[in-house]
């Protein structure tokens, strides 16, 4: 690892230092990257996105993500806890904090709200950022792309209802245009020019020697994406910072909760590293782009629940560093777990 990749986490914080900062000495830069957003969608940002996972689009072979359905237990794994287990866990945490270990701190309308937002978290797996997490990792590309697939299909049907059920509304707002553009743009489109860029380049020797030389580029969209984020949030951040920690704190149970189930899941049934820790990481971050957006829709842009969904934003990717570099360290022990001569394994 480069002096650069070693200290990600350093330069991670001082984005989001500097992003808040920045949004006081050039408020303007930060109202026109605002303003490039269209159907929930952010321009900047999702150039930025590009940046991090079109190096491991190009890692995708397509040999192995036939593997994928030959090999199940990993996609089994994260549809289980992304649709049966953490949408639940997260309304539990939710009513649990809000209602009995914050009463008296937080008013019981506010606290509902905040509730919801939470709520609308917890349906929404990741679409965009795992595959850096997966990247960060050295996760299998194909079967990584394989799991976020399936988990977009499954959201197209199974959001509404979950979200109508744990929220209690009869009718739930779902912005179908940001659900279909966020997989376009995050999953078909750097997919399809991974697949090529891999003809263009024709050997393995080319595509490694070329992911390698984008590799810099794949961390400076990170950190930028992390300035950006935390310059366009810093009025919230600094208007509500006491609620801003006590949403945080559920959300941060919520998050590690569910990747260290979802890793030890995937140890007990046997899956190779290079799918447990992308699986994980999967339900561990959150689509916050459709949270965001359905809170707004719902309870209005002021709302308590947008508050919540965007503090599920500035938590995600400090905590899901974290989640790489433990999964990283824990790979020997992992794989000593799992057993080096497992079927699995061996076939990936």
């Amino acid at each position: 690892m480069s002096l650069f990749e070693r200290y990600l986490t350093v330069w991670i914080a001082l984005a989001m230092v500097s992003g808040v900062a920045a949004n006081a000495m050039l408020p303007s830069l930060f109202a026109w990257i605002a303003s490039t957003e269209i159907y929930g969608i952010n321009l900047v940002i999702t150039i930025l996105i590009w940046l991090m996972i079109y190096p491991m689009m190009i890692a995708v072979k397509f040999t192995e993500v036939r593997n994928c359905f030959r090999q199940p237990q990993g996609l089994m794994i994260t549809i289980i806890m992304n649709w049966l287990i953490k949408p639940f866990s997260m309304a539990l945490l939710a009513i649990v904090f809000m209602r009995f270990v914050y009463a008296g701190l937080i008013e019981t309308e506010t606290a509902d709200a905040y509730i919801a937002g939470m709520i609308l978290l917890g349906v929404a797996p990741c679409t965009a950022m795992v595959f850096v997490w997966s990247y960060l990792t050295k996760g299998n590309p194909g079967y990584t792309v394989t799991q976020v697939a399936v988990n977009d299909l499954i959201m197209l049907f199974a959001f509404a209802p979950i979200t109508a059920l744990l929220l209690g509304l009869s009718e739930i707002f779902v912005p179908w245009d940001l659900l279909i553009i966020s997989v376009f743009l995050f999953v078909v489109l750097p997919l399809g020019a991974g697949v090529l860029t891999r003809q263009l380049l024709k050997t393995e020797a080319a595509i490694q020697r070329f992911t390698v030389s984008l590799k810099p580029l794949s961390i400076f969209g990170l950190v930028a994406t992390v300035f950006i984020l935390f310059g366009l949030q810093a009025d919230n951040i600094l208007s509500n910072p006491t609620d801003i920690v006590l949403i945080a704190i559920p959300l941060i149970i919520q998050t590690v909760l569910i990747f260290y189930l979802t890793y030890k899941w995937m140890e007990r049934w046997r899956q190779p590293h290079n799918i447990a820790a992308p699986g994980a990481m999967i339900g561990a971050s959150n689509f916050f782009e459709l949270a965001v957006a359905v809170a707004i829709a719902l309870f209005g842009v002021h709302s308590g629940a947008a508050l919540a969904t965007i503090v599920g934003v500035l938590v995600e990717v400090p905590l899901m560093l974290a989640l790489v570099r433990y999964a990283n360290r824990t790979r020997t022990s992992y794989d000593l777990a799992v057993g080096e001569n497992s079927e699995v394994t061996a076939k990936y």
